[in-house]
């Protein structure tokens, strides 16, 4: 799925220990641990102003942006 506006596929992956893998364009870009993380890997790609919740741009697998896995450092998730 291309995204709208020539913005590349982005998939957030569903969660798994440690976060939610990233890939953009098919390639995996890292592991995210907060919106934050997705949104920098967007910033290094030159994504900067990609719409978090627009599906046609970010496909959340797994639930949506408050869907996060307890870090690997914090296994309460109280960090």
């Amino acid at each position: 799925m291309d995204g709208l506006d020539g913005y590349p596929s982005v998939v957030v992956h569903a969660a798994q220990p440690g976060g939610r893998r990233v890939t953009i364009r098919g390639e995996d870009v890292g592991l995210a641990t907060s919106v934050a993380d997705v949104t920098e890997f967007l910033r290094r790609a030159g994504l900067d102003d990609a719409p978090l919740d627009d599906p046609d741009v970010i496909e959340w697998r797994g639930g949506g942006t408050a869907i996060w896995p307890a870090r690997i450092d914090d296994p309460d998730g109280q960090a």
